[in-house]
Protein backbone atom coordinates (compact mmCIF):
# COMPACT_ATOMS: atom_id res chain seq x y z
CA UNK A 1 0.00 0.00 0.00
CA UNK A 2 1.47 3.05 -1.22
CA UNK A 3 -0.85 5.50 0.35
CA UNK A 4 -3.01 5.95 3.41
CA UNK A 5 -6.49 5.77 2.91
CA UNK A 6 -8.28 8.52 4.30
CA UNK A 7 -11.59 10.67 4.06
CA UNK A 8 -10.66 14.78 4.44
CA UNK A 9 -13.18 17.13 6.06
CA UNK A 10 -13.55 19.63 4.70
CA UNK A 11 -16.75 21.56 6.28
CA UNK A 12 -16.62 24.70 6.72
CA UNK A 13 -12.84 24.64 5.36
CA UNK A 14 -11.43 26.55 2.56
CA UNK A 15 -9.37 25.01 -0.36
CA UNK A 16 -7.17 26.55 -3.04
CA UNK A 17 -7.39 25.48 -6.93
CA UNK A 18 -4.73 26.75 -8.93
CA UNK A 19 -5.57 26.64 -12.77
CA UNK A 20 -8.00 27.08 -14.87
CA UNK A 21 -8.39 23.94 -16.92
CA UNK A 22 -10.78 21.28 -17.22
CA UNK A 23 -9.36 19.22 -14.67
CA UNK A 24 -8.70 22.12 -12.16
CA UNK A 25 -12.92 22.17 -12.63
CA UNK A 26 -13.13 19.30 -11.52
CA UNK A 27 -11.43 19.40 -8.50
CA UNK A 28 -13.37 22.40 -7.67
CA UNK A 29 -16.49 20.76 -8.09
CA UNK A 30 -15.01 18.12 -5.30
CA UNK A 31 -14.32 20.76 -2.82
CA UNK A 32 -17.68 22.48 -3.18
CA UNK A 33 -19.62 18.62 -3.38
CA UNK A 34 -17.34 18.34 0.43
CA UNK A 35 -18.87 21.41 2.11
CA UNK A 36 -15.37 23.28 1.61
CA UNK A 37 -15.49 27.13 0.84
CA UNK A 38 -13.43 27.50 -2.63
CA UNK A 39 -10.80 29.83 -3.89
CA UNK A 40 -9.80 29.30 -7.61
CA UNK A 41 -6.77 31.35 -9.28
CA UNK A 42 -5.69 31.52 -12.57
CA UNK A 43 -5.83 34.44 -15.07
CA UNK A 44 -8.30 32.67 -17.35
CA UNK A 45 -10.82 29.79 -16.29
CA UNK A 46 -12.50 27.12 -18.72
CA UNK A 47 -16.12 27.58 -19.55
CA UNK A 48 -17.10 24.80 -17.54
CA UNK A 49 -16.47 26.85 -14.73
CA UNK A 50 -19.40 29.37 -15.47
CA UNK A 51 -21.95 26.46 -14.63
CA UNK A 52 -20.33 25.54 -10.98
CA UNK A 53 -20.01 29.59 -10.46
CA UNK A 54 -24.34 29.42 -10.87
CA UNK A 55 -24.56 26.73 -8.29
CA UNK A 56 -22.13 27.44 -6.10
CA UNK A 57 -20.36 30.60 -6.42
CA UNK A 58 -16.87 30.55 -5.38
CA UNK A 59 -13.82 33.36 -5.18
CA UNK A 60 -11.72 34.31 -8.52
CA UNK A 61 -8.44 35.56 -8.12
CA UNK A 62 -7.23 36.03 -12.19
CA UNK A 63 -4.11 35.54 -11.19
CA UNK A 64 -1.62 32.54 -10.22
CA UNK A 65 -1.91 32.18 -6.71
CA UNK A 66 0.87 33.50 -3.97
CA UNK A 67 2.30 32.34 -0.43
CA UNK A 68 -0.89 34.33 1.26
CA UNK A 69 -3.48 32.32 -0.89
CA UNK A 70 -1.52 29.28 0.24
CA UNK A 71 -1.42 29.88 3.73
CA UNK A 72 -5.39 30.43 3.90
CA UNK A 73 -5.93 26.72 2.78
CA UNK A 74 -6.38 23.27 3.95
CA UNK A 75 -6.02 21.66 0.94
CA UNK A 76 -4.38 22.70 -2.30
CA UNK A 77 -4.59 21.03 -5.46
CA UNK A 78 -3.00 22.39 -8.72
CA UNK A 79 -3.85 21.68 -12.10
CA UNK A 80 -2.20 24.51 -14.56
CA UNK A 81 -1.86 22.61 -17.49
CA UNK A 82 2.00 23.41 -17.67
CA UNK A 83 4.28 20.79 -15.79
CA UNK A 84 7.13 23.63 -14.58
CA UNK A 85 4.44 25.89 -12.95
CA UNK A 86 3.02 22.69 -11.32
CA UNK A 87 5.97 21.90 -9.92
CA UNK A 88 6.78 25.80 -8.43
CA UNK A 89 3.51 26.19 -7.09
CA UNK A 90 3.49 22.79 -5.06
CA UNK A 91 7.07 23.28 -4.02
CA UNK A 92 5.17 26.83 -2.48
CA UNK A 93 2.75 24.77 -1.04
CA UNK A 94 4.92 22.15 0.92
CA UNK A 95 7.18 24.73 1.91
CA UNK A 96 3.95 26.34 3.60
CA UNK A 97 2.90 23.03 4.78
CA UNK A 98 0.14 22.87 3.03
CA UNK A 99 -0.77 19.37 1.40
CA UNK A 100 -1.15 19.33 -2.02
CA UNK A 101 -1.85 17.32 -4.87
CA UNK A 102 -0.79 17.89 -8.50
CA UNK A 103 -3.30 16.63 -11.39
CA UNK A 104 -0.90 13.75 -12.83
CA UNK A 105 1.85 14.02 -11.25
CA UNK A 106 1.95 12.21 -7.88
CA UNK A 107 5.52 12.30 -7.57
CA UNK A 108 4.93 16.15 -6.58
CA UNK A 109 1.71 15.00 -4.82
CA UNK A 110 1.32 14.70 -0.93
CA UNK A 111 -1.83 13.01 -1.48
CA UNK A 112 -3.59 11.58 -4.77
CA UNK A 113 -7.38 11.66 -5.72
CA UNK A 114 -8.92 8.24 -5.80
CA UNK A 115 -11.74 7.03 -8.42
CA UNK A 116 -14.48 8.76 -6.39
CA UNK A 117 -18.44 6.44 -6.01
CA UNK A 118 -20.23 9.21 -4.43
CA UNK A 119 -23.74 7.32 -2.44
CA UNK A 120 -24.45 10.32 -0.38
CA UNK A 121 -23.36 8.74 3.33
CA UNK A 122 -21.70 6.17 1.45
CA UNK A 123 -18.30 6.73 -0.45
CA UNK A 124 -16.33 4.72 -1.94
CA UNK A 125 -12.52 5.86 -3.22
CA UNK A 126 -10.46 3.10 -5.73
CA UNK A 127 -7.11 4.21 -6.02
CA UNK A 128 -4.10 2.91 -8.06
CA UNK A 129 -1.39 4.46 -6.30
CA UNK A 130 -1.58 6.91 -9.34
CA UNK A 131 0.05 4.14 -11.63
CA UNK A 132 -2.88 3.51 -13.68
CA UNK A 133 -5.80 6.16 -13.11
CA UNK A 134 -7.78 4.31 -16.09
CA UNK A 135 -7.63 1.13 -14.06
CA UNK A 136 -8.98 3.21 -11.41
CA UNK A 137 -11.83 4.41 -13.06
CA UNK A 138 -12.36 0.75 -14.43
CA UNK A 139 -12.73 -0.69 -11.02
CA UNK A 140 -15.21 1.97 -10.18
CA UNK A 141 -17.26 2.02 -12.79
CA UNK A 142 -17.92 -1.95 -11.97
CA UNK A 143 -18.39 -0.81 -8.08
CA UNK A 144 -21.10 1.99 -9.56
CA UNK A 145 -23.00 -1.29 -11.24
CA UNK A 146 -22.74 -3.61 -8.28
CA UNK A 147 -23.84 -0.80 -5.43
CA UNK A 148 -27.83 0.02 -5.43
CA UNK A 149 -28.84 3.71 -6.48
CA UNK A 150 -30.93 4.45 -3.42
CA UNK A 151 -27.78 3.22 -0.67
CA UNK A 152 -27.67 7.04 0.43
CA UNK A 153 -30.94 6.63 1.23
CA UNK A 154 -30.43 3.87 3.26
CA UNK A 155 -27.48 5.50 4.75
CA UNK A 156 -29.60 8.57 5.86
CA UNK A 157 -32.37 6.24 7.19
CA UNK A 158 -29.63 4.44 9.55
CA UNK A 159 -28.18 7.77 10.13
CA UNK A 160 -32.02 9.03 11.44
CA UNK A 161 -32.56 5.77 13.94
CA UNK A 162 -29.08 5.65 15.35
CA UNK A 163 -29.11 7.03 18.59
CA UNK A 164 -32.48 5.55 19.27
CA UNK A 165 -30.91 2.34 18.45
CA UNK A 166 -28.09 2.82 20.70
CA UNK A 167 -30.47 3.84 23.65
CA UNK A 168 -32.43 0.55 23.49
CA UNK A 169 -29.49 -1.77 22.89
CA UNK A 170 -26.53 -0.95 25.12
CA UNK A 171 -25.13 -4.12 24.27
CA UNK A 172 -22.86 -3.56 21.61
CA UNK A 173 -22.40 -7.26 19.47
CA UNK A 174 -26.64 -7.04 20.03
CA UNK A 175 -26.44 -3.61 18.77
CA UNK A 176 -24.28 -4.33 15.71
CA UNK A 177 -25.88 -7.86 15.17
CA UNK A 178 -29.62 -5.85 14.84
CA UNK A 179 -27.81 -3.32 12.32
CA UNK A 180 -27.01 -6.66 10.05
CA UNK A 181 -30.31 -7.14 10.17
CA UNK A 182 -31.87 -3.89 9.40
CA UNK A 183 -29.79 -3.07 6.61
CA UNK A 184 -29.04 -6.51 5.31
CA UNK A 185 -32.74 -7.85 5.76
CA UNK A 186 -36.67 -6.55 4.76
CA UNK A 187 -36.38 -3.21 6.04
CA UNK A 188 -33.47 -2.33 4.15
CA UNK A 189 -34.50 -3.62 0.85
CA UNK A 190 -37.70 -1.42 1.56
CA UNK A 191 -35.42 1.77 1.85
CA UNK A 192 -33.66 0.54 -1.55
CA UNK A 193 -37.16 -0.27 -3.32
CA UNK A 194 -38.14 3.62 -2.64
CA UNK A 195 -40.91 2.41 0.59
CA UNK A 196 -39.33 4.56 2.80
CA UNK A 197 -42.41 4.50 4.49
CA UNK A 198 -42.96 0.92 4.54
CA UNK A 199 -39.41 0.70 6.26
CA UNK A 200 -39.66 3.45 8.86
CA UNK A 201 -42.96 1.23 10.20
CA UNK A 202 -40.72 -2.00 9.92
CA UNK A 203 -38.78 0.29 12.06
CA UNK A 204 -40.16 1.23 14.89
CA UNK A 205 -41.48 -2.57 15.21
CA UNK A 206 -38.31 -4.13 15.10
CA UNK A 207 -37.14 -1.37 17.88
CA UNK A 208 -40.08 -1.79 20.59
CA UNK A 209 -39.87 -5.61 19.89
CA UNK A 210 -38.71 -7.50 22.93
CA UNK A 211 -34.92 -8.05 23.17
CA UNK A 212 -35.94 -12.05 23.24
CA UNK A 213 -38.02 -11.41 19.94
CA UNK A 214 -34.79 -9.16 18.23
CA UNK A 215 -34.03 -12.64 16.26
CA UNK A 216 -33.39 -12.62 12.15
CA UNK A 217 -36.51 -11.79 10.22
CA UNK A 218 -37.21 -13.50 7.23
CA UNK A 219 -38.57 -11.94 3.67
CA UNK A 220 -39.87 -12.87 0.33
CA UNK A 221 -38.35 -11.21 -2.58
CA UNK A 222 -40.14 -12.08 -5.88
CA UNK A 223 -37.45 -11.85 -8.56
CA UNK A 224 -38.19 -11.64 -12.39
CA UNK A 225 -35.22 -13.90 -13.59
CA UNK A 226 -35.97 -12.75 -17.31
CA UNK A 227 -36.06 -14.48 -20.83
CA UNK A 228 -33.17 -17.07 -19.20
CA UNK A 229 -29.85 -14.85 -20.39
CA UNK A 230 -28.07 -13.92 -17.15
CA UNK A 231 -26.70 -11.41 -18.36
CA UNK A 232 -30.35 -9.69 -18.45
CA UNK A 233 -30.76 -10.07 -15.16
CA UNK A 234 -31.49 -6.61 -13.15
CA UNK A 235 -28.61 -5.68 -11.07
CA UNK A 236 -31.72 -5.69 -8.00
CA UNK A 237 -32.57 -9.08 -9.21
CA UNK A 238 -28.56 -10.34 -8.74
CA UNK A 239 -28.32 -8.82 -5.42
CA UNK A 240 -31.57 -10.51 -4.15
CA UNK A 241 -29.88 -13.90 -5.83
CA UNK A 242 -26.71 -13.18 -3.85
CA UNK A 243 -28.69 -12.39 -0.38
CA UNK A 244 -30.96 -15.34 -0.40
CA UNK A 245 -31.06 -18.28 2.01
CA UNK A 246 -33.69 -20.15 -0.18
CA UNK A 247 -34.49 -19.97 -4.01
CA UNK A 248 -37.35 -21.16 -5.03
CA UNK A 249 -37.12 -21.53 -8.42
CA UNK A 250 -39.42 -22.03 -11.96
CA UNK A 251 -39.40 -23.98 -14.72
CA UNK A 252 -38.10 -21.07 -16.79
CA UNK A 253 -35.04 -19.48 -14.60
CA UNK A 254 -32.27 -21.40 -16.36
CA UNK A 255 -29.10 -23.01 -14.84
CA UNK A 256 -26.86 -19.77 -15.49
CA UNK A 257 -29.48 -17.92 -13.68
CA UNK A 258 -28.78 -20.19 -10.62
CA UNK A 259 -25.40 -19.86 -10.38
CA UNK A 260 -25.57 -16.19 -9.59
CA UNK A 261 -27.38 -17.22 -6.37
CA UNK A 262 -25.19 -17.79 -3.06
CA UNK A 263 -23.04 -20.49 -3.23
CA UNK A 264 -24.85 -21.87 0.15
CA UNK A 265 -28.08 -20.83 -0.85
CA UNK A 266 -30.92 -23.88 -0.83
CA UNK A 267 -32.58 -23.78 -4.28
CA UNK A 268 -35.64 -25.32 -4.45
CA UNK A 269 -37.74 -26.21 -7.96
CA UNK A 270 -41.34 -25.57 -7.66
CA UNK A 271 -41.81 -25.55 -11.26
CA UNK A 272 -44.93 -25.49 -13.23
CA UNK A 273 -45.48 -26.72 -16.77
CA UNK A 274 -49.08 -27.34 -19.09
CA UNK A 275 -50.56 -30.22 -17.24
CA UNK A 276 -47.47 -30.84 -14.97
CA UNK A 277 -47.15 -29.08 -11.69
CA UNK A 278 -44.10 -30.04 -9.15
CA UNK A 279 -46.03 -27.73 -6.40
CA UNK A 280 -49.45 -26.41 -6.99
CA UNK A 281 -49.70 -22.57 -6.34
CA UNK A 282 -51.09 -23.13 -2.66
CA UNK A 283 -47.99 -25.44 -1.67
CA UNK A 284 -45.86 -22.56 -2.95
CA UNK A 285 -47.49 -20.21 -1.51
CA UNK A 286 -46.95 -21.81 2.04
CA UNK A 287 -43.60 -22.46 1.18
CA UNK A 288 -42.99 -19.09 1.03
CA UNK A 289 -44.26 -18.71 4.11
CA UNK A 290 -42.52 -21.21 6.24
CA UNK A 291 -38.93 -20.66 5.15
CA UNK A 292 -39.75 -16.80 5.58
CA UNK A 293 -41.38 -17.38 9.02
CA UNK A 294 -38.30 -19.27 10.13
CA UNK A 295 -35.79 -16.13 9.60
CA UNK A 296 -34.88 -17.27 5.83
CA UNK A 297 -34.56 -14.26 3.46
CA UNK A 298 -36.08 -15.89 0.83
CA UNK A 299 -36.20 -15.46 -3.18
CA UNK A 300 -39.51 -16.75 -5.30
CA UNK A 301 -37.39 -16.42 -9.06
CA UNK A 302 -40.04 -16.74 -11.80
CA UNK A 303 -39.14 -16.54 -15.71
CA UNK A 304 -39.66 -12.89 -17.37
CA UNK A 305 -41.13 -10.75 -15.15
CA UNK A 306 -43.27 -11.43 -12.13
CA UNK A 307 -46.43 -9.37 -13.24
CA UNK A 308 -46.61 -10.58 -16.99
CA UNK A 309 -48.46 -13.57 -17.22
CA UNK A 310 -46.34 -14.84 -13.95
CA UNK A 311 -48.94 -15.00 -11.01
CA UNK A 312 -46.63 -12.92 -9.14
CA UNK A 313 -49.84 -10.70 -8.30
CA UNK A 314 -51.37 -13.27 -6.48
CA UNK A 315 -48.12 -14.34 -4.48
CA UNK A 316 -47.55 -10.76 -3.23
CA UNK A 317 -51.16 -11.11 -2.05
CA UNK A 318 -51.01 -13.83 -0.28
CA UNK A 319 -47.77 -12.66 1.37
CA UNK A 320 -49.53 -9.46 2.35
CA UNK A 321 -52.28 -11.09 4.03
CA UNK A 322 -50.16 -13.50 5.82
CA UNK A 323 -48.36 -10.27 7.30
CA UNK A 324 -45.14 -11.39 5.53
CA UNK A 325 -42.44 -8.38 4.05
CA UNK A 326 -42.14 -9.06 0.47
CA UNK A 327 -40.62 -6.56 -2.64
CA UNK A 328 -40.96 -7.37 -6.37
CA UNK A 329 -38.19 -7.19 -8.18
CA UNK A 330 -39.13 -6.71 -12.03
CA UNK A 331 -37.25 -8.65 -14.57
CA UNK A 332 -37.31 -8.07 -18.50
CA UNK A 333 -40.31 -9.94 -19.93
CA UNK A 334 -40.21 -12.46 -22.63
CA UNK A 335 -41.45 -10.13 -25.22
CA UNK A 336 -39.24 -7.84 -24.87
CA UNK A 337 -36.08 -10.10 -24.97
CA UNK A 338 -37.95 -12.19 -27.82
CA UNK A 339 -38.45 -8.66 -30.12
CA UNK A 340 -34.50 -8.04 -29.23
CA UNK A 341 -33.27 -10.91 -30.01
CA UNK A 342 -34.55 -11.29 -33.09
CA UNK A 343 -34.48 -7.83 -34.32
CA UNK A 344 -38.43 -7.10 -33.97
CA UNK A 345 -39.42 -3.61 -32.90
CA UNK A 346 -42.80 -4.05 -31.22
CA UNK A 347 -43.92 -0.56 -32.12
CA UNK A 348 -42.64 1.45 -35.20
CA UNK A 349 -43.79 4.69 -36.67
CA UNK A 350 -44.88 2.89 -39.69
CA UNK A 351 -46.33 -0.19 -38.68
CA UNK A 352 -47.57 0.00 -34.84
CA UNK A 353 -48.72 2.59 -33.00
CA UNK A 354 -49.77 0.10 -30.04
CA UNK A 355 -48.94 -3.15 -28.47
CA UNK A 356 -50.78 -5.54 -26.80
CA UNK A 357 -49.75 -8.78 -24.57
CA UNK A 358 -52.31 -12.13 -24.20
CA UNK A 359 -51.62 -15.11 -23.17
CA UNK A 360 -52.75 -18.22 -25.17
CA UNK A 361 -52.77 -20.61 -22.32
CA UNK A 362 -56.05 -22.50 -22.72
CA UNK A 363 -58.00 -22.49 -20.34
CA UNK A 364 -61.93 -23.84 -20.68
CA UNK A 365 -61.01 -24.79 -24.27
CA UNK A 366 -59.83 -21.11 -25.15
CA UNK A 367 -57.88 -18.36 -24.49
CA UNK A 368 -58.86 -15.22 -23.19
CA UNK A 369 -59.02 -12.59 -25.57
CA UNK A 370 -60.99 -9.23 -27.29
CA UNK A 371 -60.29 -10.77 -30.80
CA UNK A 372 -61.87 -7.75 -32.54
CA UNK A 373 -59.85 -5.54 -30.75
CA UNK A 374 -56.53 -7.22 -31.31
CA UNK A 375 -57.10 -7.58 -35.09
CA UNK A 376 -57.52 -3.31 -35.44
CA UNK A 377 -54.68 -2.30 -38.00
CA UNK A 378 -51.03 -0.87 -36.82
CA UNK A 379 -50.79 -2.61 -33.44
CA UNK A 380 -48.72 -5.44 -32.76
CA UNK A 381 -49.68 -8.69 -30.74
CA UNK A 382 -47.56 -10.46 -28.72
CA UNK A 383 -48.62 -13.91 -27.21
CA UNK A 384 -47.60 -15.64 -24.43
CA UNK A 385 -47.17 -19.81 -24.27
CA UNK A 386 -49.85 -19.77 -27.46
CA UNK A 387 -47.54 -22.40 -29.72
CA UNK A 388 -50.16 -24.93 -28.28
CA UNK A 389 -53.56 -23.01 -29.36
CA UNK A 390 -51.93 -22.06 -32.84
CA UNK A 391 -54.39 -22.77 -34.37
CA UNK A 392 -56.81 -21.11 -32.60
CA UNK A 393 -55.46 -17.94 -32.01
CA UNK A 394 -55.48 -18.00 -36.28
CA UNK A 395 -58.79 -18.90 -36.56
CA UNK A 396 -59.99 -16.39 -34.37
CA UNK A 397 -57.91 -13.43 -35.53
CA UNK A 398 -59.21 -14.11 -38.87
CA UNK A 399 -62.93 -14.39 -38.61
CA UNK A 400 -62.41 -11.28 -36.76
CA UNK A 401 -60.69 -9.84 -39.72
CA UNK A 402 -57.11 -9.73 -39.60
CA UNK A 403 -55.60 -10.53 -43.00
CA UNK A 404 -54.24 -14.25 -43.89
CA UNK A 405 -50.99 -12.12 -45.30
CA UNK A 406 -50.19 -10.42 -41.44
CA UNK A 407 -46.95 -11.05 -40.64
CA UNK A 408 -46.19 -13.36 -37.54
CA UNK A 409 -43.20 -14.73 -35.89
CA UNK A 410 -42.44 -17.23 -33.53
CA UNK A 411 -39.27 -16.93 -31.17
CA UNK A 412 -38.46 -19.81 -29.30
CA UNK A 413 -35.61 -19.58 -26.17
CA UNK A 414 -35.14 -16.30 -26.77
CA UNK A 415 -32.16 -14.55 -26.04
CA UNK A 416 -30.68 -17.77 -25.34
CA UNK A 417 -27.84 -19.40 -27.52
CA UNK A 418 -30.37 -22.24 -28.94
CA UNK A 419 -33.04 -19.19 -29.74
CA UNK A 420 -35.06 -20.44 -32.86
CA UNK A 421 -36.99 -18.34 -35.41
CA UNK A 422 -39.57 -18.71 -37.43
CA UNK A 423 -41.49 -16.52 -39.94
CA UNK A 424 -44.18 -16.58 -41.73
CA UNK A 425 -47.59 -15.51 -42.29
CA UNK A 426 -51.37 -15.83 -40.11
CA UNK A 427 -52.29 -18.28 -42.78
CA UNK A 428 -49.42 -20.56 -42.14
CA UNK A 429 -49.37 -20.17 -38.09
CA UNK A 430 -49.89 -23.81 -37.52
CA UNK A 431 -47.20 -25.20 -39.58
CA UNK A 432 -44.87 -22.03 -38.04
CA UNK A 433 -46.01 -23.41 -34.76
CA UNK A 434 -45.01 -27.24 -35.69
CA UNK A 435 -41.55 -26.35 -35.53
CA UNK A 436 -41.50 -25.24 -32.13
CA UNK A 437 -44.00 -28.05 -30.68
CA UNK A 438 -41.39 -29.68 -28.74
CA UNK A 439 -39.14 -27.23 -28.13
CA UNK A 440 -38.38 -24.67 -25.19
CA UNK A 441 -40.66 -21.61 -24.35
CA UNK A 442 -41.89 -19.61 -27.48
CA UNK A 443 -43.45 -16.12 -27.91
CA UNK A 444 -45.81 -15.47 -30.99
CA UNK A 445 -45.87 -11.75 -32.26
CA UNK A 446 -48.38 -10.64 -34.60
CA UNK A 447 -48.69 -7.69 -36.71
CA UNK A 448 -46.30 -5.74 -39.59
CA UNK A 449 -43.41 -5.43 -37.56
CA UNK A 450 -43.02 -9.34 -37.60
CA UNK A 451 -42.01 -8.92 -41.04
CA UNK A 452 -38.90 -6.85 -39.66
CA UNK A 453 -37.40 -9.91 -38.40
CA UNK A 454 -33.38 -10.40 -38.58
CA UNK A 455 -34.41 -13.29 -41.48
CA UNK A 456 -30.54 -13.95 -41.54
CA UNK A 457 -30.71 -15.82 -38.39
CA UNK A 458 -34.96 -17.52 -39.10
CA UNK A 459 -36.56 -19.76 -40.82
CA UNK A 460 -37.69 -18.71 -44.34
CA UNK A 461 -41.37 -18.20 -44.74
CA UNK A 462 -43.67 -21.17 -45.08
CA UNK A 463 -46.49 -20.78 -47.85
CA UNK A 464 -50.08 -20.17 -46.46
CA UNK A 465 -52.14 -23.25 -45.31
CA UNK A 466 -55.51 -24.03 -47.44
Amino acid sequence: MKHLPAFFSLAGHHALVAGGTPAAVQRARLVVAAGGTLTVAAPRLDSAFDDLRRQSPFDWQPRWPDAADFTQARLAFIATGDPIRDETLAAMARELRVPVNVTDQPRISDFIMPAIVDRGEVVVGVSTGGASPVLARLVRARIERALPARLAELGAFAARFRDTARALLRDVAARRRFWEHVLDGPIGQLVLAGREQAAREAMLVALNRPANERGPVGSVAIVGAGPGDPDLLTLRALDALQRADVVLYDELAGREVLDRARRDAELVYVGKQKARHSRSQDEINALMAAHARAGKQVVRLKGGDPFIFGRGGEELEYLRAHGIAATVVPGVTAALACAAASGIPLTHREHASAVTFVTGYLKNGEPAADWATLAQSRQTIVVYMGVSAAATVRDRLLEAGLARTTPVAIIENGSRPDQKVSVGTLGALTALAARHANGGPALMIIGDVAALADVAHAKPALAEAS
